[in-house]
């Protein structure tokens, strides 16, 4: 019944057809139907997310919040859902990279990055920091869904992204919207 209201009071026009349950499922997740406003994409996200993951690829999460948002029964192929967040060597290598745990852990994603689908919700530096890796060369995911959020950083990180995606499809929520929620959400 959630969704019939939600397909009712939500303007869903500018949405194309393949990200249309994502926008849906993203409003269930927050409650607020203009959300759906702030939702920004690249074409071809949703083809490029859907086949990726109908191909068995990795899901990086940034937090396990994320992670355990995901409903493993929805996913096609039994997909692996990785969060590194909680890895013992996680501090040290922050404290060595001057940056934050939730940055740091993204350098145990390097190995399954390639043709991986990306899911930030909570940390906006974790976005900054793959996007610093995409420049320095390292393996492309099939797509980036961006959802950190906050009040610093998070709207900034997502800006960067829309500006210049380094040729990986995505989905972002503009603002300081985003969370846990939302991002599993969008993977649901």
């Amino acid at each position: 019944q959630s969704f019939a209201t939600i397909r009712a009071e939500a303007d869903l026009s500018a949405i194309p057809a393949d990200l249309e349950k994502l926008a849906v499922r993203l409003i269930h997740a927050c409650g607020m139907v203009d959300v759906v406003q702030d939702l920004r994409f690249s074409p071809g996200a949703g083809a490029a997310g859907r086949a990726a993951l109908a191909r068995g690829a990795p899901i990086l999460c940034d937090a396990r919040m994320v992670a355990e948002g995901i409903t493993r029964a929805r996913l096609p192929a039994n997909n692996p859902v990785i969060c590194t967040l909680n890895q013992a060597d996680v501090p040290q290598l922050a404290r060595d990279l001057g940056n934050t745990r939730s940055a740091a852990a993204l350098e145990h994603w390097r190995e399954h990055l390639e043709g991986s689908v990306v899911v930030i919700g909570n940390a906006p530096t974790a976005l900054f920091y793959l996007l610093e890796m995409l420049d320095a060369g390292a393996p492309k995911p099939a797509l980036i869904l961006g959802m950190p959020v906050g009040f610093i950083g998070a709207a900034e990180s997502k800006d960067m992204l829309a500006e210049s995606s380094r040729g990986v499809p995505y989905v972002i929520v503009r603002g300081r919207r985003g969370g846990s929620a939302m991002a599993a959400a969008a993977v649901n």
